[in-house]
């Protein structure tokens, strides 16, 4: 049965509305002085093959200066670049080659936590319980074990951290007894900040005008349904332990230490469940919006063509729309696509809610398919159940069907690229990658792993540096270092050497080659300013995704028979690896695969 149609948002001419952005995770990306990490000069070095994939912008997960307890995410400092990835010269020679090469640059704003090596929290812990410095984060008294003790030994409630074990840790004062409890939603060494703090708000929104001074074109908002936190802090008797996937892998294989001054907590293992959250006092209070609506002035000051886009695990769709009204951001990630997986049924129900929330506010769509922080969509399609969100994949778990994964994967795409409004692609993807499912404990790195004692296996396997060439070391994720580069910061599967970059560059029926093309496709027909409506073929309950856009007809065919091809038109262009001109001689879509219709 056909779905009713859907219209797009209004139309609007500022760039992100229909943008394709490309994530990078910069560590993994490209490494531009062969110590092994990925890093800035590398980002320059690969600018014309992102050019040339044909992506309208590129974010940049965290490269800010960082002990790397969580790959960046637990940031000492706003306005300086970690060594690591090199230093602000490198960043503004990047920026401005991005530019003249047409690519808008978003780079990733952290502001629920901090790193435990910030200045402040260093103050924080060496000031008196109710001062100033400790107002910037979140301080309380513990609870008396015996109550009217005073020994204040319990947590101040029974939060969890996202990255298992307790939300809480004590610190050690300054005459050594054992003191107040800081908050953490993540880990130890990222404490979460207090936006009831006037400083903490004017902070926050200089940093914003730091980065916006240097050029940046926009924000992806880190955990930007977190940092309100209800009255009271009160308990809650929700899911215990949710994983909802925002922060990065430290550097280190070591487990991340404590934060200095703190009593080690026990860290509880705990089973991860799908990030879709009930009401919590935590995340998704309304007071997010007054902080959301304050920084959108601050980017209207630069003019109408700066954006931001909102990590936030929110649902249902019409709350998520609230973080995409006119006077806050422009755009949230669309995790409901994302967590439909390889069903026409998921799939649609996800595009029908995200469309008509987004129409109620007058905003555009986004659509995700994998990110730094959800095992790569090629190989969860590869699953026996290709809706299933694992959280990591380890050598002890079901593996998947590569190729399978990988054919319902390049199909997914074609329908990503299609629809109206903006997609965002993790990089990689372009080459099919797969999951790294086998990595050994010892070579891990996310917190995750180790503060759930291997109970969870973590976002590493999507986070393995990317093959450029398959005859050099490290399958050249050095390619333009002169010398002998270091290992890769993680071990690269044996896989990634036919799927390198330049072993599909110019070969037709690859991935990489699938992408330029529906990527060309998509910008020469105007899809991402079109709009949906449900084609009388579309049967979602038989597994047949279809609809229309503009002049195109997209055909997705998630069921188990061949979908025969409507009268009066012709392939232009198909997920599969038979080139476009066999296409004359079929007249049936087959399984496992997406094609692009245009009238004869």
């Amino acid at each position: 049965m056909s779905k009713p149609s859907v219209p797009a948002s209004a139309p609007t001419r500022e760039w992100w509305a229909d943008a394709v952005v490309y994530q990078i995770y910069p560590r993994s990306f490209a490494d531009g002085n062969g110590d092994g990490m990925g890093d800035l000069r590398g980002v320059l070095d690969r600018l014309p093959y992102l050019e040339r994939l044909g992506v309208d912008a590129i974010w940049l997960s965290p490269f800010y200066k960082s002990p790397q307890a969580d790959g960046g995410y637990d940031v000492a400092d706003y306005r300086q670049v970690d060594p690591l990835f090199g230093a602000l010269e490198d960043f503004d020679a990047m920026l401005q080659e991005a530019h003249r090469r047409g690519l808008k640059v978003i780079v990733d704003l952290v502001p629920n936590h901090t790193s435990d090596e910030h200045d402040w929290f260093r103050a924080a812990l060496s000031a008196p319980p109710g001062s100033p410095e400790r107002d910037r984060y979140i301080f309380r008294p513990g609870q008396d074990e015996v109550p009217g003790s005073g020994d204040g030994n319990r947590a101040p409630n029974n939060w969890k951290s996202i990255f298992g074990g307790a939300a809480w840790t004590r610190v050690t004062e300054a005459d050594g007894s054992a003191g107040e409890w800081y908050l953490h939603l993540f880990d130890t060494k990222q404490p979460d900040l207090n936006w009831e703090n006037q400083e903490v708000r004017d902070e926050m929104r200089s940093v914003l005008r730091f980065w916006l001074d240097r050029g940046v074109d926009g924000f992806r908002v880190d955990v930007a349904h977190g940092m309100v936190k209800e009255q009271g802090l009160p308990d809650w008797d929700g899911v215990a332990a949710m994983v909802e996937g925002t922060s990065e892998v430290p550097r280190e294989p070591a487990p991340p230490g404590d934060a200095p001054g703190a009593h080690t907590d026990a860290e509880e293992p705990h089973r991860a469940v799908s990030p879709v959250y009930p009401p919590s006092p935590f995340f998704d209070q309304d007071g997010v919006h007054e902080i959301y609506r304050d920084w959108h002035r601050v980017l209207s000051e630069y003019g109408s063509d700066r954006m931001m886009v909102a990590e936030a695990w929110v649902e249902p769709a019409e709350r998520l729309a609230l973080y995409v009204r006119q006077d806050e951001m422009q755009q949230a990630f669309n995790f409901d696509f994302l967590m439909a997986g390889w069903d026409a049924e998921r799939m649609a129900e996800a595009v029908d809610a995200s469309l008509k929330a987004a129409e109620g506010v007058g905003a555009p769509c986004t659509w995700v398919l994998s990110n730094h922080d959800t095992v790569r969509h090629s190989t969860r399609f590869g699953l026996t159940d290709p809706t299933t969100f694992p959280k990591g994949i380890a050598g002890d778990d079901e593996q998947p069907d590569t190729a399978l994964g990988l054919a319902r994967a390049r199909a997914a795409t074609m329908v990503e690229l299609a629809l109206p409004g903006s997609a965002y692609l993790y990089q990689g993807e372009e080459l099919g990658l797969p999951e790294h499912t086998t990595l050994p404990a010892g070579a891990r790195q996310d917190p995750t792993f180790f503060r759930t004692q291997g109970a969870e296996t973590g976002r590493d396997g999507c986070r393995v540096p990317l093959p450029w060439a398959a005859d050099k070391p490290g399958y050249g994720f050095a390619d333009s270092f002169q010398g002998e580069p270091a290992a890769p910061w993680l071990p690269q599967p044996a896989e990634f050497g036919p799927l390198a970059a330049d072993q599909q560059d110019g070969e037709e029926g690859s991935t990489l080659e699938l992408y330029r093309a529906a990527l060309t496709f998509r910008s020469a027909r105007h899809l991402g300013t079109g709009s949906l409506a449900w084609a009388e073929v579309n049967a979602p309950d038989s597994g047949l995704l279809a609809f229309h856009n503009r002049d195109v007809l997209v055909l997705a065919n998630m069921g188990f028979a061949s979908a025969p091809i409507p009268e009066g038109y012709s392939v232009a262009l198909s997920s599969g690896p038979e080139p476009v001109a066999e296409w004359e001689l079929m007249h049936e879509v087959p399984v496992d695969c997406a094609v692009y219709l245009v009238r004869n």
